[in-house]
């Protein structure tokens, strides 16, 4: 940001004058509380050490703080504090001329410093023919916020549903589909064509599998000849295989739907693993190419005939499977050929984004090994971001036994319990409700860092109290509330606010602002900050931690301040008007960058 680099480089003009380090990189972060300005830096002890003109690190900032000179005025003072710190406060005049360039900007980022850039963010990435569970929803949540945090700061991003529609569960699929259920392969089929939800039927019949194969683990050896027909392009099964996709995308379409979630990619599907299939020879070619030749990877025959890539010792990863004893291929081959193919695609220097289970975080590790050594990415080039679990009671969900939380019925239970929050108001449509609940499930997940578990707990989730998606929608809604009662300035009209805070300048030594109006106006700047940082980092709960906060001040300002018809003037009213409306489109676009819409009434 701007003003970061200023503050930076006058420090750094500073030491220059002492005759001290001018390469050291100048580090600033934001005070834990206000009293402590806006910014401060440790610059005075970092350095301390390496010189012998000052006998401690206080006199040493105070050295600095004297040849620091601000000719833009951004700065209304610098202190000293602790052992050396150097803390800076931003001026009013800055901060007022921020918001006016907020408001005039209407919320939007600066793009230029990833413009031009590229990156492939994968997620949700649901199994075709089994549950839509809430175990995806994770993925779909943070996925979905990661891709637009990138978009706000410039990528170009291609938003892909890397689908699991190909492996050896589609030969227990399709051996099911023939053989039990119904008891013949046409009966099932009309069953399941008629079936409001299909995928509820195809896991049906997954579960009766695994449930016969207990006893006759022949049916195994079957389901998986049936898999190796479908990959050698067997007619029967592959028109039985796209059934389950067709099927599978009734529940999809209305699930990605009703959660406002889309996917750029093969016409909005997505590219599944099937796409892939005939890459996959290219791939198990170019590393045999590599024996003898690559000192990171080796390429060779396991024990049992799979073909496994080795690593170094040194690297602690165990070796990974690339095909079967059989010949058959796995997730690894895929995903490989999948990572190939889409650097061919998009650019050599595309980043890759797989929003996928912490616990693939190994499996992710040889991966990114693997195309490293091949030469396909640089460093940092290939990105995992892990998500933890969601945690109930009975512990861990298993399609194979059954016991799922199915997510559409998540999704049902939310808007009954949103219909309970949101008041005796009867005017508040289904549409409304539907952005209430799935605001509250998408908040309760992203206010958290993705990394860790999640205890589903819909007391936390639905409460319009402290830090939830209904809490943020309702400060939205109050917020709108009293921006219909501002009657003397037209807040439809850029100009006309801007002109009201020129006013407001020009006379700001004549009013004391309020400490709640003060701490609302000096958050309001940091928001393009936190929207960087969140998006450099991929992780969104920067910015719901920043919002939640915002709101905090906000509704503390409403409190102790009467905005429309301030005492202090019409000019103090108009400044307090224009801070609820920078306010209230932080929260808009921010809660929009989470993938969570706001209402018009609670």
């Amino acid at each position: 940001m701007k003003i970061t680099k200023h503050i930076g480089q006058l420090v750094t003009n500073a030491l220059e004058e002492l005759g001290l380090e001018s390469g050291i990189d100048v580090h600033l972060e934001h005070p834990t509380g206000l009293s402590h300005g806006d910014y401060s830096t440790n610059v005075a002890m970092v350095l301390f050490k390496n010189q012998d003109k000052f006998s401690n690190p206080r006199d040493l900032a105070r050295a600095i703080t004297e040849n620091i000179e601000d000719n833009n005025h951004f700065i209304e003072k610098i202190e000293i504090a602790g052992p050396g710190f150097i803390n800076f406060t931003l001026s009013g005049a800055f901060l007022l001329g921020e918001m006016a360039s907020l408001i005039e900007n209407k919320a939007t980022a600066g793009k230029t410093k990833n413009r031009g850039k590229k990156a492939v963010v994968e997620y949700s990435s649901p199994n075709i023919a089994k549950p839509f569970t809430i175990g995806h929803l994770r993925s779909t949540i943070i996925g979905d916020s990661v891709a637009n945090l990138l978009e706000e700061t410039g990528y170009e991003v291609f938003r892909d549903n890397h689908l699991g529609d190909w492996g050896t569960q589609f030969g227990k699929q399709i051996y099911a589909l023939k053989n039990l259920g119904e008891g013949s392969l046409e009966a099932n089929i009309e069953k399941i064509s008629k079936s409001e939800n299909p995928v509820k039927e195809l896991v049906k019949l997954y579960v009766d599998f695994h449930k016969l194969a207990e006893d006759k683990p022949e049916m195994e050896d079957e389901a998986r000849a049936i898999f190796k027909a479908l990959e050698d392009g067997d007619q029967e099964a592959r028109d039985l295989w796209q059934k389950c996709i067709d099927w599978s995308f009734v529940e999809f379409d209305r699930i990605y739907s009703r959660l406002g979630v889309e996917f750029t990619e093969n016409n909005g599907r997505g590219y599944g693993e099937s796409y892939f299939e005939d890459k996959m020879d290219v791939i198990v070619k170019e590393l045999e190419s590599q024996q003898g030749k690559n000192t990171q990877i080796s390429y060779e025959e396991g024990e049992n005939g799979a073909m496994l890539v080795n690593f170094p010792e040194k690297s602690k990863l165990p070796p990974m499977m690339i095909l079967k004893s059989d010949g058959a291929t796995l997730y690894a081959t895929r995903d490989l050929a999948t990572d190939k193919w889409r650097l061919e695609k998009y650019g050599q220097d595309t980043l890759i984004i797989n929003e996928v289970g912490a616990e693939q975080s190994l499996y992710f590790r040889q991966l990114f090994a693997i195309e490293s050594a091949l030469g396909w990415v640089k460093e940092d080039q290939r990105i995992h971001v892990g998500h933890g679990m969601y945690r109930f009671k009975d512990g861990k969900m298993s399609t194979r036994k059954g016991n799922v939380i199915w997510l559409e019925d998540v999704l049902d239970e939310a808007v009954s319990k949103a219909s309970k929050i949101a008041g005796e108001e009867r005017s508040i449509s289904a549409d409304s409700l539907e952005k209430i609940a799935f605001g509250a499930l998408k908040w309760s997940d992203l206010k958290r860092s993705s990394h860790l578990d999640v205890t589903f707990d819909w007391d936390e989730i639905m409460t319009m109290n402290g830090n939830s998606g209904p809490y943020m929608q309702y400060t939205y809604v109050r917020s709108q509330s009293i921006l219909k009662k501002v009657k003397n300035l037209d807040i439809t009209n850029p100009s006309d606010i801007l002109n009201s805070l020129k006013s407001y300048s020009k006379n700001l030594g004549s009013y004391q602002m309020g400490e709640s109006e003060k701490e609302l106006l000096r958050n309001l700047y940091i928001y393009f900050e936190v929207v960087e940082k969140a998006a450099e980092e991929f992780s969104p709960h920067y910015l719901t931690t920043y919002l939640f906060n915002l709101a905090q001040v906000f509704n503390k300002f409403y409190g102790n301040h009467k905005v429309v018809g301030a005492d202090e003037g019409k000019e103090v009213e108009q400044f307090r008007v224009a801070l609820v409306i920078a306010t209230s489109m932080l929260i808009k676009k921010g809660l929009g960058l989470l993938g969570i819409e706001v209402v018009d009434k609670m």
